[in-house]
């Protein structure tokens, strides 16, 4: 693995390094760590990785690793800057024969995401969006129970991200995190709907296999100040005549990262929450059914993606292992000419470009005076 992104200043970065490396499949062998050569051979140093394989800029790590030995370069590209420098270094790695992870979401725009997936069937090389709450045992045996028809035909869907650390105008005070994530220039579009919103679309749709059909949304900036989204609400159509409910808000005092799903279908229904993810509530007319990770009958893919005994809290950075392990075996089984294995599945980069469509689709309505607006695909 090679990294753009991720000095030992950032967040994500220092996430995604601790899941590559847990399952032992991949190692990290070089990087461009930073915009500033001097911050990007700092972090190379403490990482231990040779001089020589730390470099001041994507273009120049890319293009070096192309011309080392097949063995002795990367693999692939994991990509962890703020969304403006997505398409950049990804584009360029896809371009040049490496594979790609990239964080969320895809790409600044729409247009930048297509050109991506373009690319990517072009060639033919793999892609792992890390919409890292997919997963999560408890998340896959989810997704089982509504494929198996344990709920019926799915009614009802209500999906939601609470977090309250922008509650104040926090990117004033110097806060790195919120600074980009709250500036269009390096954000997008959107605030909070493009930061959280795409993981509740995410969820929701890979949850239930279904996808939304149209929308009606209302998106508001309650910190004086702030120039993108920090709260909105929106009503959703699902293919099947589903209804639905996304809320996501980062003003919301107290709460800290509360994604949660609920699911209802003719004969039962289904709970999960992000801070509890060991737990999924399976409810019915007649009771109630606690499903534990590890513990009883679970679902091929839920034990595949569960790691440690039952009683052990398992959660972000291994459901962040999970997509790489995946997506390891995956590189491995391109390199031999197979097929990878379905059951060990991660987001692609046609979720990536669904997400950029969401956002498109969330402002419009949001600024639109007509009730639903659609979705396109």
């Amino acid at each position: 693995m090679g990294m753009v992104g991720g000095s030992m200043d950032a967040f994500i970065g220092g996430v995604h390094r601790r899941a590559a490396i847990m399952d032992g499949e991949i190692e990290l062998v070089c990087g461009a760590f930073s915009s500033s050569p001097e911050k990007s051979k700092s972090t190379g140093e403490a990482l231990y990785l040779p001089p020589n394989r730390v470099y001041g800029n994507y273009e120049e790590m890319i293009l070096a690793e192309k011309e080392l030995p097949e063995g002795d370069r990367m693999d692939f590209v994991c990509i962890v800057t703020p969304n403006h420098v997505h398409y950049g270094p990804a584009k360029m790695a896809l371009e040049n024969g490496f594979h790609v992870v990239c964080d969320k979401p895809l790409a600044l725009n729409t247009r930048e995401a297509e050109e991506l997936a373009a690319l990517v069937d072009q060639t033919g090389l793999l892609f792992c969006l890390t919409h890292n709450y997919t997963g999560y045992p408890m998340v896959k045996e989810a997704r089982h129970l509504i494929q198996s028809g344990a709920l019926g035909k799915i009614r009802k869907i209500i999906v939601e991200y609470p977090q309250g650390w922008l509650s104040t105008l926090l990117e004033s005070t110097g806060n790195k995190q919120a600074a980009w994530r709250t500036d269009p220039a390096r954000s997008g579009a959107a605030g909070g709907m493009g930061d959280i919103g795409t993981h509740a679309e995410n969820l929701a749709e890979y949850i239930t296999g279904l996808r939304i059909t149209e929308m009606c949304a209302d998106l508001t900036i309650f910190v004086e100040g702030r120039l993108l989204d920090d709260d909105g609400n929106v009503l959703l159509h699902f293919e099947n005549g589903a209804k639905g409910i996304l809320q996501v808000s980062q003003i919301a005092n107290g709460e800290e990262n509360d994604l949660n799903i609920r699911v209802y279908g003719e004969h039962g229904g289904l709970q999960w929450h992000q801070m509890e993810p060991n737990t999924l509530v399976h409810k019915t007319q007649e009771g109630v059914r606690i499903i534990r990770t590890n513990i009883g009958h679970l679902s091929e893919s839920a034990m595949v993606h569960t790691r440690i005994p039952a009683g052990h809290p398992e959660g972000y950075l291994e459901a962040f292992a999970n997509l790489y392990r995946n997506f390891a075996m995956a590189v491995r089984a391109y390199q031999r000419g197979e097929q990878p294995d379905p059951l060990y599945d991660f987001p692609t980069v046609h979720d990536g470009v669904r997400g950029m469509k969401f956002i498109d689709t969330v402002i419009a309505s949001s600024e639109s005076t007509q009730k639903w607006t659609p979705f396109q695909d």
